[in-house]
């Protein structure tokens, strides 16, 4: 007997920013979320939101300033307040003319579905490049270092080359020296940045370089990576011979852009066009999300490569048609509401490719309307106040909606470049605490030196007296400064450091860097330092039994043969006594670092029991 499959209202393939806005929009709009599953083959509810440490642009009703994986988890429960169900490790296989079949990874079973509705909000995949040793251990794309590094706490390298420089390179970069990673360039084979400046400038004053008409041409290595070759390009983005870079580095990331997942909208019958401004091959659809088949919809990155404010408004569109459908309600305002957020996050010039793109669909969004300006004032010398550092115009405003006074303002339009009222400005901070591209900074000149206020997203958080060398916009070193005073940030981690600067430095200054300790080891194995071994000698200890008692030196796998004399020679430098003069202590067995298991099996050989 054929089992029958089973019935749903909808089914939302993809639990990302579009699937889950879909399924809540949904939901609410027919008051229930019975009969509606959400479909994902990844271990958490999220797409790529779990993996995203960075905080989102946009304005506050879409979540501007929280961090992305906080995002996914107030979705989530949304979607599971209103008992939408989810199944996660689970991959729809096929999509038929009598049903869909899913094929659960968890349980090892094939399930089959009819559904009233589809939505596919199945994303993207990474691009690939092309070079030598490409396929070597130690090349990864974005996406699996951020799952590595994000979600499973495993940093896949210690030295990297970043290849793109889009968003996601850009904010991959940043998450990796956030992560204790060192990032040695980025290369774009472009003539200019591809992503947000302020995302660009947030690697720049850290010291990592982006080489601009620039690509990869080898990977070196052997059995992992162990280096990279760069090369200049030229308009043609072919390699200019004799322009050829090395960087020695264990990990190359590729950021070289996206291309929709489109296979199970071709599945089910909808209309397939290549549309290079939309990120290559899309479904045809409509102002509505509606695909070529009435009752298939899509949203996120499937229709257009965008960012997750824009999936998510796409996911509520497609979402609210699908529930006015089922429900034979009137949701018209609340779609027309949708598409207003989205007309306004599209004017800006980020937009421009796929405001294009989609008038090729007769679907029309406006351009413009933005102030493009960057403001020319800094503010009243000696007043502690706000500067501004965003010189494009990007779909965001947290600075102007958190500012408590009322000094900030984008012009009216979410693209518009913010300018600060400095009569209004109190030099709060909070600010610089809500910009997610770390583009604001406080700045206050005093007689004798110059403060300068830094967000700051790295570990250690220096504490306050500590010297630092000062950096500029390029991650150049200017000069040495000091922690002036840290304002700890716990909610939301990012604090504000401020610098005591030299008069003069205060539009320089960007960032710094805690000066390297330039430490002289004797115990390698125990890591003990001369300053240590001179410290406990101050202490009254001159003997050298007693020495490896307090500091462990010589009780490491080489048993002292390299610290012994060493330890010998300071302790002769700091008494005045002779080396020969000076007890050379106890040689213990074992020499070498020997295991238990070898000690038990000659005792089993020879028939000896030991002792638990």
């Amino acid at each position: 007997m054929v089992k029958s499959p089973k019935k749903l209202k909808a089914i939302i393939v993809g639990a990302g920013p579009a699937g889950l806005t879909g399924a809540i929009a949904i939901a609410e709009s027919i008051g229930s979320g019975e009969g509606i599953l959400i479909v994902d083959e990844g271990i958490e509810a999220g797409g790529q939101l779990p993996k995203q440490t960075h905080k989102f642009f946009g304005h506050e009703g879409f979540f501007a300033s929280v961090r992305g994986f906080e995002i996914g988890k107030r979705l989530v429960n949304k979607v599971n307040q209103l008992g939408v169900q989810i199944k996660l490790q689970t991959t729809v296989t096929g999509i038929y003319e009598n049903g869909i079949v899913l094929y659960d990874r968890v349980n090892n079973i094939v399930e089959h579905y009819q559904a009233d509705y589809i939505l596919l909000a199945t994303g993207a995949t990474e691009k690939f490049l092309a070079f030598k040793n490409n396929t070597l251990p130690g090349v990864y794309g974005a996406g699996a270092v951020q799952t590595l590094m994000n979600q499973y706490k495993v940093l896949p390298g210690s030295s990297f080359l970043i290849v793109g420089a889009g968003n996601i390179g850009l904010i991959v970069a940043y998450q990796l020296i956030q992560a204790g990673a060192k990032v040695k360039a980025i290369v774009e084979a472009s003539s200019k940045v591809g992503g947000y400046m302020v995302h660009a400038n947030k690697v720049k004053r850290l010291g990592v370089p982006i080489y601009l008409n620039h690509t990869i041409l080898e990977a070196i290595g052997h059995d992992r990576v162990e280096g990279a070759v760069i090369a200049q390009v030229n308009e043609k983005f072919q390699p200019i011979p004799g322009t050829e870079k090395e960087f020695v580095v264990d990990a190359i990331c590729l950021a070289v852009g996206l291309q929709p997942n489109i296979e199970l909208a071709a599945q089910t019958g909808a209309k397939i066009v290549y549309m290079p401004e939309l990120g290559g091959y899309v479904p045809l659809r409509d102002e509505n999300m509606k695909t070529t088949v009435d009752n298939v919809y899509i949203a996120g990155d499937l229709s257009s490569i965008e960012e997750a404010t824009t999936a998510m408004i796409e996911g509520y569109i497609a979402g609210y048609n699908i529930a006015q459908k089922l429900s034979g309600k009137d949701l018209s305002e609340k779609i027309n509401q949708m598409k207003s957020e989205l007309a306004e996050f599209r004017k800006g010039p980020f937009s421009a490719k796929v405001r294009s793109g989609l008038e090729k669909f007769n679907i029309h969004f406006p351009a413009g309307g933005y102030r493009e300006k960057v403001q020319e004032s800094f503010g009243p010398k000696g007043k502690l106040r706000a500067i501004i550092e965003c010189p494009q115009a990007i779909p965001c405003n947290p600075c102007e909606t958190s500012c408590p006074s009322g000094a900030i303002n984008v012009g009216g339009n979410i693209n518009g470049i913010p300018e600060i009222d400095y009569e209004k400005c109190t030099g709060c901070g909070v600010c610089v605490m809500k910009c997610p591209g770390l583009a604001i900074f406080l700045v206050q000149e005093k007689e004798d030196y110059s403060i300068v206020g830094i967000p700051y997203e790295l570990l250690p958080i220096p504490e306050k007296g500590q010297e630092v060398e000062l950096l500029d916009r390029d991650g150049k070193v200017v000069g040495r400064g000091q922690i002036e005073n840290v304002i700890l940030n716990k909610r939301d981690k990012t604090h504000v450091v401020f610098l005591k600067v030299p008069t003069g430095m205060e539009n320089v200054v960007r960032s710094f860097t805690l000066p390297k300790e330039d430490k002289e080891y004797v115990c390698r194995c125990e890591e003990i330092t001369k300053e240590d071994i001179e410290r406990v000698i101050d202490l009254g200890i001159t003997d050298y039994e007693e020495l490896r008692r307090v500091l462990r030196i010589g009780m490491g796998p080489c048993g002292g043969k390299t610290c012994r004399a060493l330890t010998l020679q300071i302790l002769s430098q700091k008494t005045g006594r002779a080396i020969s003069d000076i007890e050379l202590g106890m040689f213990r067995p074992p020499v070498i670092p020997t295991p238990f298991e070898a000690i038990v099996k000659y005792h089993e050989k020879k028939g000896v029991e030991c002792d638990e």
